[in-house]
């Protein structure tokens, strides 16, 4: 029994493949007859399942493009696809679409790349609504000419959704009601016509089944749907890529739209604004996308009450409105592609839970976004430019607190600014906590100021600065003075070939083995004394600085004795003074005794100083050795001076 089973079904099959195989020669008669006999090799209740699909064979005499009728692509139990309609051969389509009644198996039906005329055109739309197709694809369609008005028999379909797209009209002069008529009055529940250059679409005569509209990548404008009360069970409108410019307008078209949930009005030419104009939006709206348009801040006078989700991307937004009416419902919203400045608050929006401000102008966003929004479970703020400072560590720790809410992170968070930073992921931007806390910043500076004036002053109290300020502003008073007693005709000359500083413990020295070696033996010279030259009435630091300056050189006598002296110090602190101030080589060290230096005060570091770089003459302690000494002193203080009053040398002033 199982083997004739067999054997029968392989009878039907070949039975088939012949009638397919040959269609093309038979006479018009015989079509019917082998169209029934397609139709029988696909059993309604389905016993045998293993024949589930039978490709369709055509076979033409002619195998030139011009007369190339067309090509069966897909056939199976359930769906069709058909190639390369044209005027020639639609007669054999509808002859074949017409055994496929209702009740058949097949649902789908795909037809691509058609040529026909109106008439043919409508006649294929008047067979599929009456077979048992629900399902109704049309890619790229040709309607050649003679549109005109056409009663549509809607009745009895078994239709379902019809999808049109790349639709092409060549007849230039037609009435417009006659095309738009027969799509508008359709009793299907889904339309799509896209990519077609479509201008306008009639409101339904009557209340439409229409739940689903697609007419993307068209022409339409703001006069679409105006006024049409029809649409009352449309869920999906789908208008992207056309030419709406008028977001109320948009509102308006939406109003009567009781049952429309979802709108896409997407790469539009949408703007708001915000004049006296009062938008009104279905109530029953719960998503609208408008992003792609040119929408500013103003958008927000004008949106759905009742909206969920909302896609603002790629507009002109800068901020998002204080003062903007609640939007207590929306869940949803896609800011990203603006030009925001900062995070928005969710004072109008209190139930949000995803944000997306991504690609916008955010330097620094705001740390206390979350505590404004508590409802937020995700914000995705990626592709900013930020602005690496002490700003953004508020945000870079409320990231770690947030368990994980920023979206994309750490790849989209990513340094702008400074320069030197850019590129640096947020999350490896790190600075101190005295860089960016203020008070304690000052608080760590006003610290330091204090350390520092306390070393300061320790260092000034401990180098006798005070000593030498007091000096430093004798000796310009004094300089000041004698500039301004001195005649302008009057030049100043050297009067002296040395000036002798000296402890008065050291004057016996001085004055038993200095002065008399030094002016009375040869060479001349000249010595200026405190004991002898200084002027009566003169303050003391002025005479020592007129001697000074009235000598070429000055002979220091070092010894113990000289460091324990207050004047010896002045007399040294003034030498030092010309000696820098002249650039010149006036200095003359003679270390009468060694001087230990733990015993010299602390304000003695130009003494210090002068005797660790300079040279000094040591007296000798061998007898045998003085001439020399005295013959190099004398050499370092040679020079040729006026005799001023008749004085020689030797002579005692």
């Amino acid at each position: 029994m199982t083997e004739k089973m067999g054997s029968l079904r392989n009878f039907f099959l070949y039975k088939c493949l012949f009638a397919l195989t040959f269609w093309n020669h038979v006479s018009l008669s015989v079509e019917n007859e082998l169209s029934t006999s397609i139709s029988n090799c696909f059993p309604e209740d389905g016993s045998d399942k293993k024949v589930k699909s039978l490709p369709l064979l055509y076979t033409n005499n002619h195998q030139s493009k011009a007369n190339f009728d067309w090509v069966v692509i897909q056939n199976t139990t359930e769906s069709l696809s058909l190639s390369e309609i044209t005027n020639d051969n639609v007669k054999k389509l509808i002859a074949l679409l017409s055994n496929f009644r209702q009740g058949s198996r097949l649902q789908n039906l795909t037809l691509t790349n058609m040529s026909v005329d109106w008439d043919s055109l409508i006649k294929i739309f008047q067979t599929v609504w009456h077979s048992s197709i629900e399902y109704f694809n049309v890619n790229s369609v040709t309607q050649l000419s003679n549109i005109k008005g056409y009663y549509f028999d809607y009745s009895g379909t078994s239709m379902k959704a019809l999808t049109m797209k790349k639709v092409l009209i060549t007849d230039l002069y037609f009435m417009q009601d006659d095309l738009y008529k027969i799509f508008a009055d359709m009793n299907i529940a889904a339309l799509t016509i896209a990519e077609s250059e479509m201008i306008h679409m009639l409101c339904p005569s009557s209340d439409s089944p229409f739940r689903y509209l697609n007419f993307s990548k068209n022409d339409l404008t703001d006069l679409l749907f105006q006024k049409c009360d029809k649409l009352i069970k449309l869920e999906t409108l789908i208008l992207q890529k056309n030419k709406f410019e008028s977001l109320p307008k948009v509102s308006f078209m939406t109003s009567r739209m009781k049952s429309l949930k979802y709108l896409d009005m997407s790469n539009n030419l949408l703007s708001h604004d915000g004049a006296d104009v009062q938008c009104q939006w279905s109530e029953s709206l719960s998503e609208l996308d408008l992003s792609s348009n040119q929408l500013t801040d103003s958008v927000f006078e004008c949106l759905p009450v009742n909206i969920e989700k909302l896609n603002l991307q790629n507009n002109q937004i800068t901020s998002v409105p204080k003062g903007m009416a609640e939007l207590k419902s929306l869940k949803e919203l896609n800011l990203a592609s603006n030009r925001l400045a900062d995070l928005p608050g969710c004072g109008g929006f209190t139930s949000l839970e995803f944000l997306n401000i991504e690609m916008n102008l955010i330097l620094t966003p705001s740390a206390d976004f979350f505590q404004s929004c508590p409802r937020v479970r995700k914000l995705q703020a990626g592709y900013n430019p930020f602005k690496c400072s002490c700003e953004l560590q508020d945000f870079i720790r409320l990231e770690r607190q947030s368990g994980g809410k920023l979206f994309g992170w750490p790849l989209a968070y990513v340094c702008e600014y400074p320069e030197d930073l850019r590129g640096t992921q947020l999350k490896d931007f790190h600075l101190t906590e005295l860089a960016c806390n203020t008070t304690l910043l000052l608080v760590t500076a006003l610290l330091l100021t204090l350390v520092l004036v306390a070393v300061v002053a320790f260092l000034c109290i401990y180098l006798d600065m005070p000593w030498y300020v007091r000096m430093t502003w004798q000796w310009t008073q004094t300089k000041r003075r004698a500039w301004h007693h001195q005649p302008e005709e009057e030049e100043r000359v050297l009067q002296f070939h040395a000036f002798i500083s000296y402890s008065e413990r050291d004057s016996l020295w001085v004055k038993n083995e200095l002065i008399p070696n030094l002016e009375k033996g040869e060479g001349c010279v000249q010595l200026c004394q405190h004991e002898r030259n200084f002027v009566p009435g003169k303050s003391i630091v002025e005479n020592i600085i007129n001697c000074i300056e009235k000598s070429y050189k000055s002979i220091f006598v070092l010894s113990p004795n000289f460091v324990q002296s207050e004047w010896c110090h002045y007399e040294l602190y003034f030498a030092h003074h010309k000696l820098f101030s002249e650039n010149s080589d006036s200095l003359i060290l003679i270390l009468l005794e060694p001087i230990p230096p733990y015993i010299i005060p602390a304000r003695y570091h130009k003494l210090k100083a002068l005797m660790a770089k300079r040279t000094y003459l040591e007296w000798p302690k061998e007898r045998s050795k003085h001439a020399l000494f005295w013959a190099n002193l004398r050499a370092a203080i040679s020079i040729n001076l006026p005799m001023a009053d008749g004085n020689k040398c030797g002579e005692m002033d």
